[in-house]
């Protein structure tokens, strides 16, 4: 099993920044990526930001060039952060690791979520 834990939500005002945290333990092998989505009250989950061990990243066009990604393959941690919030970012925020079995099936796992809330 995984474990995925993430922190660092909170009331920010728009044009601020929060930093988010995930921590993966459990039994964690052979990692394709981690990536961080998000969902918005009434909408479908989103994807925000992905990273590969290798440190390739990925960004949704709505976050490019204010969110960075960045991670510490040794501690199994990734983090979001994320620079000139505004409302439209108000959203859960939620962790996920993808890994490949020793029989190259993949799996994922998602952490609970962390609430993310960008208000004057």
């Amino acid at each position: 099993q995984v474990q995925l834990v993430e922190s660092g939500g909170g009331l920010v005002l728009p044009g601020g920044s929060l930093r988010l945290s995930c921590a993966a333990s459990g039994s964690i092998f052979n990692i394709d990526h981690m990536a961080w989505y998000r969902q918005a009250p009434g909408k479908q989950r989103e994807y925000v930001a992905a990273i590969s061990p290798a440190g390739t990243t990925n960004y949704a066009d709505s976050v490019k060039g204010r969110f960075a990604i960045s991670t510490d393959n040794a501690k199994n941690t990734v983090w979001l952060h994320m620079n000139s919030l505004n409302p439209e970012d108000t959203a859960v925020y939620y962790c996920m690791i993808l890994m490949y079995d020793p029989n190259n099936i993949p799996s994922d796992y998602w952490g609970q979520g962390t609430q993310v809330t960008v208000s004057p």
